[in-house]
């Protein structure tokens, strides 16, 4: 059973940046992988998707030119790199993998990790 751990999550102003990680663990795990967020009282939304080698990634619009997702394949860790944050950024972030990648519609979910962004 793959398991997905995410971390890094936290309060930052505006203007600001965090990194969050998402370790895999249970099995080897080389498919795609990626990060969606649930602010409250709202659906949970696709940010950014990567493939199993690393060498493809897509944004939603409004993580393009701000969030960067990335893999170390040897830690079997997935990263989204946050810069400029903004207060409606503020969110329930969580990993995920598997399933299909475009759109991307994961087999596999974190528990979640809380970005709060103050203004």
């Amino acid at each position: 059973q793959l398991q997905l751990v995410e971390s890094g999550g936290g309060l930052v102003q505006a203007g600001g940046s965090l990194r969050l990680s998402c370790a895999a663990s249970g099995r080897t795990f080389s498919s795609h992988r990626g990060w969606f967020r649930q602010a409250p009282g709202k659906e949970r939304e696709f940010v950014a998707a990567i493939t199993g080698s690393g060498l493809s990634t897509y944004y939603a619009d409004s993580a393009k030119g701000r969030f960067t997702i990335s893999k170390d394949n040897a830690k079997n860790t997935v990263y989204l790199q946050m810069n400029s944050l903004k207060p409606e950024d503020t969110a329930v972030y969580y990993c995920a993998a598997g399933g299909n990648y475009y759109p991307f519609s994961p087999d596999y979910w974190g528990q979640g990790t809380q970005v709060t962004v103050s203004s």
